[in-house]
């Protein structure tokens, strides 16, 4: 199955998921990357709000992590980041938390894995003593300075069971416009469900520069993709123009998808 939504309400979620459900829509990524700005009875409220609508919701968690930092109280401060949006997404009823974990910053990327491995543990600990309903999910990023290529993540995937999220436009990016999407797709295939962002993508020599309008060209290769190798997925689209371009994939997934019968 694939489920199609845009990165936020564009507004308050409480006043626009209505709307936002009328675009026809089934998922929406709750932003919080700068900061997480809801407590935790506007979560319930969005959570009951949701019943009718059956948006499979996600949260986008705050920029400013790095579990490989240097500094222990960067480590400490990346942590309350992540607990926070794992605490609001259990009450709002996201299942998963969505977060770019950390940087190499010139170091061994072994080292930096372990790092960001053993932060991973703890933060999953917590969760579980908590009893949040949520799944921690790693983005793939878009620069090589970055931890979380697709290999590092699907590794810390088996070693510590938290999930990912595979960022398909990153992918491009940090690969200077290269992406095997027959290679991508062997590799997430037997992982199962996959949450996943998508978008237009600009890029440097050091990768990933702004998110762009998604082209139709690149709308149609990786919905062709997907669809080829049957992957139950949800797309949230992250362009400038996310509403309309969630509406332009969702209809060009159903011309696919006749197309396919025909």
């Amino acid at each position: 199955m694939i489920r199609i939504g845009p990165a936020g309400f564009g507004g308050n979620p409480l006043e626009n998921i209505d709307k936002i459900s009328s675009l026809g829509v089934s998922a929406v990524e709750v932003e919080f990357t700068y900061g997480v700005y809801m407590n935790n009875d506007d979560a319930k409220k969005l959570k009951e709000l949701n019943k009718k609508h059956k948006l499979k919701l996600s949260i986008h968690a705050p920029y400013y992590i790095n579990l490989a930092a240097k500094e222990k109280q960067k480590i400490g401060a990346s942590r309350k980041r992540i607990l926070d949006s794992c605490e609001r997404g259990h009450h709002m009823g996201a299942e998963y938390i969505v977060f770019h974990a950390g940087f190499y910053m010139a170091r061994d990327k072994e080292e930096v894995y372990q790092m960001i491995k053993e932060q991973v543990i703890k933060l999953m600990d917590t969760i579980k003593e908590k009893g949040w309903k949520v799944k921690l999910a790693p983005e793939t990023t878009g620069k090589a300075s970055q931890f979380g290529d697709l290999d590092e993540l699907i590794r810390l995937k088996k070693e510590t069971g938290c999930h990912l999220c595979v960022d398909f436009a990153h992918l491009k990016a940090r690969n200077l416009g290269e992406i095997d999407y027959d290679d991508v797709m062997s590799k997430i295939k037997p992982l199962g469900y996959i949450h996943s962002h998508f978008s237009g993508i600009e890029w440097t020599g050091k990768g990933e520069k702004k998110h762009l309008v998604t082209e139709d060209e690149d709308i149609r290769e990786l919905l062709s993709y997907l669809l080829k190798y049957e992957i139950d997925v949800t797309i949230i689209n992250e362009s400038p123009e996310n509403f309309d371009d969630s509406r332009k994939m969702i209809r060009m997934l159903e011309e696919m998808k006749i197309d396919s019968l025909e």
